[in-house]
């Protein structure tokens, strides 16, 4: 079964793609590579939620911030390809986690992220990745992630 097919099954309707917030495009495509700008927990221009895992926010809300993150990027990669379907394989993902001092469950967070990758692409979206803690990040969001896929 394709990635539409699968996103169909499981009942996922993707955003729109979201707007760049500055001077940056949301993907570029090299040869059968398409690399991701940072996508962000954000809607319709907000972000739908703010603040540091480890103070404001739960290891489970961070992994529903992810889990919304790659839906948005879900929605660039659409945009880009016109199909998710043209999606050979999931390369590398890095997780940004904005985290307040001696918070260490960054993984935990951007698995919100990968297993979506996982659900939607099977075995082709499982990845190479990074989750790492950060100061602060763009618009006091959560998490930001990119990644690198191999596409057709």
């Amino acid at each position: 079964m394709g990635a539409e097919a699968t996103l169909k099954q499981l009942g996922i309707t993707l955003p729109p793609q979201v707007t760049p917030v500055a001077n940056y495009v949301p993907s570029v495509r090299v040869g059968t590579l398409l690399f991701l700008a940072g996508h962000v927990p954000i809607r319709d221009g907000k972000p739908l939620s703010r603040g540091k895992l480890g103070r404001e926010l739960s290891v489970e809300d961070g992994y529903k911030m992810a889990r919304e993150v790659g839906l948005n990027a879900l929605a660039t990669v659409r945009t880009a390809l016109g199909s998710l379907d043209k999606v050979k394989r999931v390369v590398k993902v890095l997780g940004m986690v904005a985290s307040a001092e001696g918070f260490t469950d960054h993984p935990k967070v951007v698995n919100g992220f990968s297993d979506l990758m996982v659900e939607i692409f099977g075995e082709a979206g499982r990845h190479a990745r990074s989750a790492v803690g950060m100061a602060e990040l763009p618009l006091g969001v959560p998490v930001e992630i990119e990644m690198i896929l191999e596409v057709e």
